[in-house]
């Protein structure tokens, strides 16, 4: 049991002795006393004040005074107003250390069979562009909650909704037919989602230099000129005849697709993320088309003098949301329908959680609504996990210029930069160029993802690789350093000999006590980041865990401590601090090096 479990059980104890009144010991959560008072955990007494009639400093000294006389792991207490601050007894610190080093998987939550089954969406890339630094934000943010939820006692299915239809598709494959000569993956040298996404750009180029010279040959205004883009018409008639199922068309696009997800594959394998299952746009959205027409027939949408189908949601407090164009093509919001209703049908899914940045508020607030008026009982329990964008110096990227921050290239610079600032401060001395280059790929890859997962994901952030690369301060380099270290140590006492004996009898000092604290703060701080979707408290606690350790390491020795007792409970410190800063790492998707 851990030591807020005894409190708590000791407060509620104590509530039906003095008071006869039933408090759940569930229903009450010790927090850490904040560091003015003196004391440990902290038990807000104020719920209990009415029924006990007195005033809230008199019923926390009551409380207190119960739990001193009855609860071995008490020493004293102090009471602030309406909280009660508890000092645990300074050896009952060794039970909880012992709790911790004993409880396999500490921090997370078994799953069985009669765990709720939470699948999350991350990722959504589009097959005319290669990944960029929003989609690596996005697939952290995606992977680590789902191990998370995970670690919470859930079942977990992850998965990924591939845009592989659309206008946007079409451009990419329009402009290799007119401009591509042939080239391929191979011909060229270059990632398939990368020479796509080329393409991508090349379309938006000459577009916008054809409606240029419209605008100026016409003298009329570029909003005008757009319409009359014969690029873009043609663009159109592509999609049509892939909705059509032109042989041709769909040929071409399962020749480039292929092209894509190869790169793709790559992108997330050194990324570290992955998925249970994917679902295809061009395979969910006749699914979504036909739900549509469904509502439309019973008059829960309505069709448009063009012909395009809609949604009027004025009742919900928004406006009219079109669902099928005039032309009968699907729009996102199609597809979302169709994929819903198929994962649905696949899994007995508990909660839906799809993780996509806050741009898309409006999006899922109408998807939710237009899913419970077409049937579907869990349209309004889906949950859009809305995380803020990643913005540079210079501002915000765009795809179709092709000024984005390439996945591929950033990830390869991080890993350069591990290694070039790796150098510099000596920390590769003595190792292979293999051990050297499998470090620097940990620690570069490990800088970009604490750096982006570190901020709340609810904030939009500015991404400064070079800061993200240092070894001190709130970084993953020094979190991963601090775990080598310890390892370090561990190593060097095993050489010695020293086995982890009874420190039972040991009376820990102040910081050890802090350290002891921190790392029996593991499992709620995991259970909290599971609540309330939030990477950012694992990593936060990470960089805490590792500053409590540092200040512990420097000012008392571990290896050169010759009272036995004393050592083994430092040796277990330093067992247990690693064993735990690994397993939050490892909820980020992050890697520590043994050695650095």
């Amino acid at each position: 049991m851990s030591i807020d479990q005894i409190i708590a059980e000791g407060v509620a104890k104590a509530v039906k002795a003095l008071y006869g009144i039933d408090a759940d010991a569930a229903s009450i959560v010790p927090q850490a006393t904040r560091k003015e008072f003196e004391g440990n955990l902290t038990v807000v007494v104020f719920p209990w004040v009415k029924a006990a009639r007195k005033a809230p400093e008199a019923v926390g000294a009551e409380i207190g005074q119960w739990l001193v006389e009855n609860e071995p792991a008490v020493a004293r207490f102090n009471t602030v107003k309406g909280f009660l601050n508890i000092v645990v007894e300074p050896t009952y610190w060794n039970k909880v250390l012992a709790h911790i080093a004993g409880t396999p998987d500490y921090g997370s939550v078994p799953v069985t069979d009669n765990s709720p089954l939470v699948m999350v969406e991350y990722s959504s890339p589009n097959t005319n562009k290669p990944l960029h630094l929003g989609h690596v934000r996005n697939n952290l943010l995606g992977y680590s909650l789902s191990r998370i939820l995970e670690a919470c006692g859930n079942k977990v299915v992850k998965t990924n909704i591939v845009n592989d239809r659309g206008i946007h598709i079409c451009k990419s494959m329009l402009a290799w037919q007119k401009w591509g000569d042939g080239a391929t993956p191979e011909s060229t040298g270059k990632k398939g989602d990368h020479l796509i996404g080329d393409f991508y750009v090349l379309f938006d180029k000459h577009y916008r230099a054809e409606v240029k010279e419209i605008a100026e040959r016409e003298n009329i205004p570029a909003e005008e000129a757009e319409k009359r883009s014969t690029l873009m018409a043609e663009a159109r008639d592509m999609l049509r005849r892939w909705e059509a199922g032109d042989p041709e068309i769909r040929g071409l696009w399962e020749r480039m697709n292929s092209w894509v997800y190869a790169g793709f594959d790559q992108t997330y394998k050194r990324l570290g993320v992955d998925f249970d299952k994917i679902y295809y746009e061009s395979q969910t959205y006749l699914e979504g088309k036909e739900k549509v027409l469904e509502g439309l027939e019973k008059g829960l949408m309505y069709r448009k003098e063009d012909g395009s189908v809609w949604a009027d949601l004025t009742n919900e407090g928004l406006d009219h949301k079109l669902l099928l164009r005039a032309d009968g093509t699907s729009v996102y919001m199609t597809q979302d329908i169709g994929t819903a209703k198929l994962r649905f049908r696949d899994y007995p899914i508990d909660r839906m959680i799809y993780v996509v940045g806050n741009e898309q508020n409006y999006h899922f607030q109408v998807l939710s609504l237009l899913l419970d008026r077409l049937g579907f009982k869990w349209g309004k329990d889906l949950v859009h996990f809305s995380y803020g964008m990643v913005e540079l110096p210079e501002g915000k990227m765009k795809s179709r210029e092709g000024t984005v921050v390439d996945a591929d290239d950033l990830m390869e610079e991080m890993v350069t930069e591990a290694r070039e600032v790796s150098r510099e401060m000596d920390k590769l001395q003595g190792l292979s160029e293999e051990e050297v280059a499998e470090i620097a790929e940990t620690v570069g890859m490990g800088a970009l993802k604490y750096f982006l997962l570190k901020v709340d994901p609810r904030k939009n952030m500015l991404f400064n690789p070079k800061e993200s690369i240092d070894f001190n301060g709130n970084t993953g380099p020094f979190i991963q350093y601090t775990y080598a270290r310890i390892r370090s140590v561990l190593r060097k006492a095993a050489e010695k000999g020293f086995a982890i004996g009874d420190y039972s009898s040991v009376v820990p000092n102040d910081k050890e006590i802090a350290l002891i604290q921190t790392l029996a703060d593991f499992p709620s701080t995991v259970q909290e980041a599971g609540r309330t979707f939030s990477p950012a408290l694992i990593a936060n606690y990470a960089y805490d865990l590792v500053k409590q350790f540092n200040q512990f390491y420097h000012d008392y020795t571990i290896l050169g401590e010759e009272d036995e007792p004393t050592r083994s409970l430092r040796l277990t410190l330093c067992d247990q601090t690693s064993r735990v800063v690994k397993a939050a790492m490892a909820l980020l998707g992050i890697r520590v090096p043994e050695r650095m």
